[in-house]
């Protein structure tokens, strides 16, 4: 095994996997799912910091649009000059425009540990991977309230996963322009700029993305993307509304 392997292996994976066993004993019902949810309600809490700068920072850099677009176009024949002047904006406003991608790069091996985890879990013999504390029957029950087999796909946990991707997505995306037209009516301007589109994009494109994972896997995969989909909606909501 190589380090790389053996560092993934006990820092995230025995760990998380270990967890889920523990959170299945203890919740009502030894409820897989409910494990799931509590250990996904756990693990955004432990990344809560970095989640709420990532939620600032892409609703400042929303925010900054429309003077980054100026300077694009004021200097679209120089960009040296174009960099140099967008970093200055930056800086001048204390915003990090890579900050909102550490929050994803940490997630992703935990999501890949999850994947192993519940994969696992549900049809490979765990015992050795289990701490000595760790109480196991040496069976996991997928059910999930006792309709959903998590170890099987769920068109109908995807379906929620890509419903909250979709809500969750629509959240964070600038509001259009209001303004007041000759007799007091107000209108919404549409905006036409690359980013605009592309956040519009994006609106339709995630949701249609995490359906198809969440079809393509185990469904308790689909269960910790909507769990967790859901958390950053309720994160969401707080952070930009303590920021305004």
């Amino acid at each position: 095994m190589s380090t790389l392997s053996f560092l993934f292996n006990e820092i995230l994976y025995r760990p998380i996997l270990n967890s889920l066993v523990i959170l299945q004993n203890i919740v009502p019902g030894h409820d897989f799912g409910l494990a799931v949810i509590v250990l996904t309600i756990l693990i955004r809490l432990l990344l809560w910091p970095l989640a709420s700068q990532s939620i600032r920072s892409q609703k400042a850099l929303q925010e900054l649009q429309p003077e980054i677009n100026a300077l694009k176009e004021k200097y679209k024949d120089n960009r040296a000059e174009q960099a140099k002047a967008m970093m200055d904006l930056y800086k001048a406003k204390k915003i990090n425009p890579a900050s909102g991608c550490l929050p994803i790069l940490i997630q992703l091996p935990i999501l890949i540990a999850l994947y192993w985890a519940f994969l696992n879990g549900l049809k490979s013999p765990i015992g050795h991977l289990l701490y000595p504390f760790v109480n196991f029957s040496n069976h996991i029950n997928p059910m999930f309230l006792g309709l959903i087999d998590l170890s099987q796909k769920s068109a109908g946990l995807a379906i929620l996963a890509g419903a909250l991707q979709y809500w969750q997505t629509k959240m964070i995306m600038p509001k259009k322009k209001t303004t007041e037209q000759p007799g007091g009516k107000k209108t919404k301007e549409p905006i036409e700029d690359f980013s605009s589109m592309m956040n519009k994009q994006m609106l339709y494109m995630m949701p249609v993305l995490t359906l198809f994972i969440a079809y393509s896997l185990p469904s308790a995969l689909a269960l910790y993307w909507a769990a967790s989909t859901a958390f950053t909606i309720v994160q969401q909501y707080f952070v930009v509304k303590n920021s305004k």
